[in-house]
């Protein structure tokens, strides 16, 4: 009885081998879940330089109102300042404003125009920020900061920079303003 059941099983694996029917379908399941987790990280990091991109021409944009007083003579607060950068970027949806922190202040001279980055233990610290758009013809630093949801798991480990598994996009604008009322 051990023996048919032995020799039954020889040749069913032996059919098993020689079979080739159903080979395309087992190959592609070898090769589908790497392609497509690769192309879903290029996909994504794509993402990332958009909304990089993006963040950068809409700073530039909001930083102008500054540059030329028109943000200070309206009375403009921060949070219009961020509106004004989020109105830029309105394809993101709603998310930009919870997801968006703005960070300006005045200096007296270019070369001491930096600050301190405002993540502290893998987190965005709003206390670090500060809105000091200046008066005329003083030297501005803008910096904005959008959290990026990471969706891509190798991209997870290689991108994130947040502690809660965002990505930090972050954009600096430095100029001095126009002479504005003289």
């Amino acid at each position: 009885m051990a023996i048919t059941s032995l020799l039954r099983a020889r040749r069913f694996i032996a059919r098993f081998r020689a079979e080739k029917r159903g080979s395309a379908a087992v190959e592609f399941a070898f090769v589908a879940l790497p392609f497509l987790a690769l192309l879903f990280a290029v996909l994504e990091l794509g993402m990332v330089f958009l909304v990089s991109t993006t963040l950068q021409n809409a700073a530039d944009a909001a930083g102008r109102k500054i540059r030329t007083g028109e943000l200070q003579a309206s009375g403009g607060t921060a949070a219009t300042f961020k509106n004004s950068i989020c109105a830029d970027m309105s394809w993101l949806g709603s998310d930009c404003a919870s997801n968006l922190t703005v960070d300006v202040r005045k200096f007296s001279t270019f070369a001491g125009s930096s600050a301190d980055s405002p993540v502290t233990n893998g987190a965005i610290d709003p206390t670090k920020t500060k809105w000091e758009p200046g008066g005329a013809e003083e030297i501005v630093l803008v910096r904005a900061y959008y959290s990026w949801t990471l969706v891509t798991p190798l991209l997870n480990a290689g991108l994130q920079n947040l502690s809660n598994g965002k990505r930090l996009i972050q954009t600096t604008v430095t100029f001095r303003n126009e002479p504005w009322g003289t």
